[in-house]
């Protein structure tokens, strides 16, 4: 069941996604080489409380951390450790902030330090991108299955891998509600939901250089990997769908 926001419920998840956003931006310094993700998401959390707000990801059940943050064939889910970051790796920051009993929930990629390599830069790229056209095709009386198809269509498009069984996903009071929104067409667009004002989206693009099929990192009970080891990427934002617009609000 899709649970659809108020104007006033948006108005608490529009401030905050903004406080999010400051968040994030402040955490992005710690982002480097010799530093230990444990170390990142402990500051990540005295943000998100200086903010405001409180950690939306250690509200799952299990789950103590504000962060998850995967680094190069990890994918999503990835617990803060002893890990210490390399010059080249590949870190996906994600974090969510509760706010006045609301989730909003974002996601980034970045290489570690001074050193590019032009192959991992282009492809981070077209994450962004694929986000941000994702974003530009919603539509109120349009269907999710559109956000999949363009998704699906860029990422594949581009030589790259669809992570076909992580979605995105609606979120609101629960950090993950309804519609679940995949990263490939399932089924035809036209019997997927329709999209109507009042939805808010954590919309998610999660795919790897290598293959679309997924494990369990050995020895961690949360963090999935890429099966061939290939290098892995997520981009997020959440998303409110108002009468004539579409307004990312982290």
């Amino acid at each position: 069941m899709i649970h659809y926001k108020t104007r006033d419920e948006i108005e608490v998840m529009r401030e905050g996604g903004r406080r999010l956003r400051e968040v994030v931006k402040e955490l992005v310094p710690s982002l480097t080489v010799g530093v230990k993700t444990i170390d990142i998401d402990k500051k990540a959390e005295k943000l998100l409380i200086a903010h405001g707000g409180e950690s939306s990801f250690n509200k799952v059940k299990g789950y103590r951390w504000s962060t998850c943050l995967p680094i190069n064939e990890q994918v999503v889910h990835t617990p803060p450790s002893e890990r210490v970051l390399q010059e080249g790796d590949v870190l996906t920051v994600d974090i969510g902030m509760y706010y006045k009993g609301f989730h909003t929930d974002y996601a980034d990629t970045v290489i570690v330090g001074g050193k590019k390599d032009k192959k991992i830069e282009d492809f981070l790229q077209t994450g962004k991108n694929t986000l941000i056209k994702a974003i530009e095709n919603i539509k109120v009386g349009g269907h999710i299955g559109k956000i999949s198809e363009i998704i699906q269509r860029e990422i594949e498009g581009h030589g790259y891998h669809v992570l076909k069984e992580l979605t995105g996903h609606g979120v609101g009071r629960d950090l993950h509600e309804d519609p679940f929104i995949p990263g490939y067409v399932d089924k035809p667009i036209q019997k997927t939901p329709v999209i109507k004002p009042g939805l808010v989206i954590a919309v998610e693009i999660i795919y790897s250089m290598g293959t679309e099929d997924i494990d369990y990192e050995q020895g961690n009970d949360w963090s999935i990997v890429t099966s061939d080891h290939s290098i892995s990427a997520c981009f997020e934002h959440t998303v409110v769908v108002k009468e004539n617009a579409v307004e990312v609000i982290t």
